[in-house]
């Protein structure tokens, strides 16, 4: 059971950083958006597609209370969204990497290390 959890949440996880990722290419590749409110936008949509389907699907905790569960999310997802931006700014500016890799690098280690964590012992335990 741990481990159909943990893949679940893998693929709800891969999931929202496609939609992350897509959201940020084409807010900054066609739109020209600065790269880092762009990146910012898409872990925002990102976040809310991970929401739904870690809820719903991955931790199957639809039966919990929908609003002390964003609550929760959102508390976990304000540092997501600290470390991804700060990582993305980080890489690209002071490294001189593409945005593109900055945010890869970046979304790995938040997504491993901090992400999957927080999410499974404390928004939907």
């Amino acid at each position: 059971m741990r481990m159909a959890t943990f893949l679940k949440a893998q693929a709800s996880s891969l999931a929202a950083t496609a939609f992350d990722y897509l959201t940020t290419i084409v807010l900054v590749d066609f739109f020209g958006w600065w790269y880092l409110a762009g990146s910012i936008t898409g872990t925002i949509a990102g976040g809310v597609l991970n929401f739904m389907l870690g809820r719903l699907w991955a931790f199957n905790a639809a039966d919990g209370k929908v609003e002390w569960q964003f609550i929760k999310y959102a508390l976990v997802w304000s540092g997501n969204l600290l470390l991804n931006a700060a990582g993305v700014f980080m890489f690209t500016h002071y490294m001189g990497l593409d945005y593109r890799v900055s945010k890869v690098i970046t979304g790995l280690i938040v997504g491993i290390g901090y992400n999957y964590v927080l999410q499974k012992k404390f928004v939907f335990r």
